[in-house]
């Protein structure tokens, strides 16, 4: 009996082993690769989805997230002034886009749309990509549509990106 469980005390004993030199570290980071900096470490860690957020009782901090809305994006404000005109179709902050509706003249057979995907919030000159579409019909049926990449698209964001900074100058001045 005590011969037996002495076996099998080595059996488990050998299959832990292997069990445990399996994956070769990977449970445990490179410590050459890790940040001295415990600030640095800790930035690291919540990026790549590892670590622990106290809440409010535990750590006595605000546990809110950080949110943002569009009615404080000046940037987001500006391209829906500007796009007032037109029907929107698609309207998604969290997704960083506006999409209008096809608009054109009742008369006409030409039809233009206009997307504007928001690449950062800030204000700066690469913070939009505006891209226009243009639809030509025919018939009822018989459309062609067009991606349009002219001066057209440079004007849009320019008056977007100019009352942005002007919807960012005044909110400034009242919060003084």
């Amino acid at each position: 009996m005590l011969k037996n469980l002495k076996v099998k005390s080595i059996i488990l004993f050998i299959i832990l082993i292997f069990l445990t030199s399996c994956g070769g570290g990977s449970y445990f980071p490179d410590a050459r690769k890790q940040p001295v900096n415990a600030e640095e470490r800790v930035k690291k860690n919540i990026s790549e989805g590892r670590g622990l957020k106290l809440t409010t009782s535990l750590s006595g901090k605000n546990a809110g997230g950080n949110f943002t809305f569009a009615s404080s994006n000046p940037l987001w404000r500006a391209t829906l002034e500007k796009l007032d005109f037109m029907p929107l179709s698609n309207v998604d902050y969290a997704g960083g886009i506006i999409i209008t509706d096809w608009y054109g003249d009742i008369q006409s057979n030409e039809q233009i749309k206009v997307a504007v995907r928001f690449l950062t919030n800030e204000i700066r000159s690469d913070a939009l990509d505006i891209i226009i579409y243009k639809k030509e019909c025919n018939d009822l049926n018989n459309c062609q549509t067009q991606k349009i990449n002219n001066s057209t698209n440079e004007e849009i964001k320019a008056s977007i990106l100019k009352r942005a900074v002007i919807i960012s100058k005044e909110e400034a001045d009242v919060k003084k």
